[in-house]
């Protein structure tokens, strides 16, 4: 589990109630339920309404993925790849059969299962690289909606504010209800602005850098079985795989961290 957004999004929020203590703020102040309702009910029904039904229940389905994703480094892949060629080298590719019950990587297994099967090398590319276009499809609808989340909790925190100071006029004859009817309605502000860039854009970056990571993963993998399938030395598939890697993502610099 990598929990960047976590730690990041509670720290955050942390880090704005001690503030607002510093100043001589009460935290309960902030937490009133109709700007919250408001704020986050009206974000989430709008951002649904700009895409399909399915596409906001994987996007709510992918808040855990968002707190809880495992990153899996692409360097990773190389050394597990440089083993079953190594393997495929001296025994042939059927000896992977039994290889690949250890490999904990469904989409690498995919790939050279499809090798074992005897398929042609330009359709086992072609396979791999429509689930690699799915995936990025996938995390790219996901990201999406929670920066449409991001654009519009401020706008609606506006809405919320006009509405309180509507409700503000309706009572200026009673001028002693008027300070906190003030503060009340630009809670809505607050609470459409911070849960934008505390929140919502902060989820959709990460999912955005996690479907990278992923596809990236998936890219090296491709061409892992493809070398495989062609019966490449094992020392050059090390080479070319770990030259697509970025620096600081290569076997030997997780070596060395470990």
């Amino acid at each position: 589990m990598d929990p960047a957004t976590l730690i990041g999004v509670l720290v955050g929020l942390v880090i704005i109630v001690v503030a607002n203590v510093m100043e001589g703020g009460n935290p309960m102040s902030l937490l009133l339920v109709p700007p919250m309702l408001l704020v986050f009910g009206t974000t989430l029904m709008v951002t649904m309404a700009g895409g399909t039904l399915p596409d906001a229940k994987h996007a709510l389905g992918s808040l855990k993925t968002a707190f809880t994703a495992k990153v899996r480094p692409a360097g990773d892949v190389v050394p597990m790849v440089v083993a079953l060629a190594e393997k495929a080298r001296r025994e042939g590719l059927l000896a992977l059969e039994e290889e690949l019950k250890s490999v904990d990587d469904p989409f690498l297994v995919k790939g050279v299962t499809l090798a074992i099967d005897g398929t042609d090398p330009d359709e086992v590319r072609e396979i791999l690289e429509s689930e690699v276009h799915a995936t990025k499809a996938q995390g790219k609808h996901s990201a999406k909606f929670f920066a449409d989340a991001g654009a519009y909790a401020p706008t609606i925190g506006i809405i919320g504010t006009v509405m309180g100071l509507v409700h503000v006029l309706e009572n200026l004859a009673q001028p002693e209800e008027l300070g906190h009817l003030i503060a009340a309605a630009f809670i809505a502000t607050l609470w459409g602005v911070m849960s934008a860039n505390v929140i919502w854009l902060p989820i959709g970056n990460r999912l955005k850098r996690l479907t990278e990571l992923e596809a990236a993963r998936m890219e090296l993998i491709i061409e892992g079985v493809a070398a495989i399938q062609a019966g490449s030395n094992p020392r050059i598939i090390a080479q070319k795989l770990t030259s697509l890697l970025p620096a600081g993502e290569h076997p030997s610099d997780s070596a060395k961290a470990a």
